[in-house]
């Protein structure tokens, strides 16, 4: 792993402080970020300058977090994204469709710091504790 690249982070959150606790987030462990509040806005990002890991709302305004995912994990050369989707839905039901789209990885809200750093650093390959899941 070349640790010459700063890992760039897209959040797509429509919920302001919600997207602004990401933000810090990220930004403390010294990440480039973006942050969008929709669907569209989120594939646009993705199209100019490809993230290497997306922290994705699942209920947006105009198309859901889990269609977002399913276009991006469909294009061959948008595959290698890592997607963690982040949503207040956590039943089963939910969790199987983030699967199916795709999705590395599924948070639910309310949900701890610890357990949103461990995800990224473990999609991101920046913890000695990162493995195969």
């Amino acid at each position: 792993m070349t640790t010459s690249r700063t890992p760039y982070v897209l959040i797509v959150e429509d919920e302001p402080s919600i997207a602004l606790s990401l933000r810090f987030l990220m930004e403390q462990e010294g990440y480039r970020v973006e942050v969008v509040e929709d669907g569209e806005a989120a594939l646009e990002a993705c199209r100019k300058t490809p993230p290497d890991l997306v922290l994705l709302d699942v209920m947006l305004p105009g198309m859901s977090g889990f269609e977002v995912c399913q276009r991006l994990k469909a294009r061959s050369d948008k595959k290698a994204i890592k997607v963690v989707l982040v949503t207040a839905r956590g039943r089963e039901a939910d969790l199987e469709k983030g699967r199916a789209v795709g999705a590395d990885a599924y948070i639910v809200k309310p949900f701890a710091i610890r357990d949103v750093m461990h995800t990224v650093h473990h999609l991101l390959n920046r913890s000695g504790e990162a493995g195969k899941p």
